[in-house]
């Protein structure tokens, strides 16, 4: 049996069924195919997101991902950098 790949959008729609109490989990569940302990994982899933988003603990941008690897390679290259000029100094001096 091949599994399904389940859209974010689609989960909290099915979260938020069993939310509202209209039906049951199990029906919902039966409904949806899923088992109800995949219903509950998304269930948590969703209100941790809750929480955090509510407590200011927010993902980064792709904007600021960007901008910390750029500041990464910077810092790399002048490790490079020191590293080449070191080993040059050693080899002057004979350490």
């Amino acid at each position: 049996m091949k599994r399904r790949k389940w859209s974010a959008e689609e989960k909290m729609n099915i979260v938020m069924e069993g939310l509202k109490g209209e039906q049951s989990i199990a029906e919902i569940c039966r409904q949806h195919n899923i088992s109800q302990t995949l219903y509950y994982r998304w269930k948590d899933e969703f209100i941790q997101g809750g929480m955090a988003a509510l407590s200011g603990k927010q993902r980064k941008t792709a904007k600021e991902d960007a901008a910390v690897q750029a500041k990464l390679d910077e810092y790399e290259q002048l490790i490079g950098k020191l590293t080449v000029k070191l080993s040059k100094l050693k080899k002057t001096f004979d350490i």
